[in-house]
């Protein structure tokens, strides 16, 4: 009886754990099957399977030119989040001055704020300068949006950061832009990857900002998508979800692999 108790709360975790994964995963998992039907409707189940709806996906113009400009909007967007977000991160961390918690709860804001909040003050932002409907307006406010994410990540690796190792460098006649390349962003290396990575998908997936900002010639993929559930009920949708859930589980497990390589990293160091 004693030995009972521990394999059975065990079990019953497993259960549970399992009935979770399915609740989250089911939605998501139904997309599969409908994007292989041959029929022409969001149905189940599938008169039959074709891999039609991928060939609309990849060579519709539409569909195509979307994708090249989520894309594009997401690596211009992520490589100003990394830039500000790490340097944001640095000043923050080593920085000795007034206000400094103020400017971090206030870099923060974007993410507790609500998104549409954040997309009808982006578009009345950008609307006074006349960029509604550019690629650069929404470039720019997901940069904004996912700055702070990139911020909290590097952050988080500069806490175990050993500032010794700059002093050393600088005793050695190494200048601050040097040590700051040769030793600093490579030890923090993980952090800013994990950040890039995440704010790439931040902005590969943001729908509603898109919403605010763009034209139909400026369509992002997840905006697409929305679109074609209100205009056609076609299941170029749901294969177009796929792709899309495909891209967002590769960035995950690559943030996944920055996060082990980071611990691996600190334990070394130690």
């Amino acid at each position: 009886m004693i030995h009972f108790w521990p394999r059975l709360r065990a079990q019953l975790a497993a259960i549970h754990t399992g009935l979770v994964l399915l609740f989250i995963l089911a939605p998501i998992a139904i997309m599969v099957p409908i994007s292989l039907t041959s029929g022409s409707l969001l149905t189940l189940p599938v008169p039959g399977w074709s891999g039609q709806w991928y060939e609309t996906v990849f060579t519709d113009p539409r569909w195509t030119g979307a994708f090249l400009n989520s894309l594009i909007i997401g690596a211009a967007s992520t490589l100003i989040a990394t830039l500000l977000g790490t340097l944001a991160a640095i000043g923050l961390t080593w920085g000795r001055f007034p206000g400094k918690q103020l400017m971090l709860a206030l870099i923060s804001v974007p993410l507790v704020l609500p998104i549409v909040i954040m997309g009808v003050a982006c578009f009345s932002f950008y609307a006074t300068m006349g960029l509604i409907g550019s690629r650069l307006a929404l470039i720019l406010a997901h940069a904004g949006l996912a700055a702070p994410v990139v911020v909290t990540t590097v952050m988080a690796n500069l806490k175990s950061f050993d500032r010794g190792l700059m002093r050393a460098a600088a005793s050695m006649g190494a200048g601050p832009i040097y040590a700051f390349r040769r030793i600093l962003v490579p030890l923090v290396a993980p952090g800013i990857c994990t950040g890039a990575l995440v704010a790439f998908l931040i902005s590969f997936d943001e729908v509603v900002i898109a919403s605010f900002l763009t034209t139909a010639e400026q369509r992002t993929l997840p905006r697409q998508i929305f679109s074609g559930v209100r205009e056609s009920i076609s299941p170029a949708i749901a294969a177009a979800a796929v792709v899309l859930i495909l891209i967002s589980a590769l960035v995950l497990a690559l943030t996944a692999e920055m996060q082990r390589r980071a611990r691996n990293l600190r334990m070394t160091t130690r």
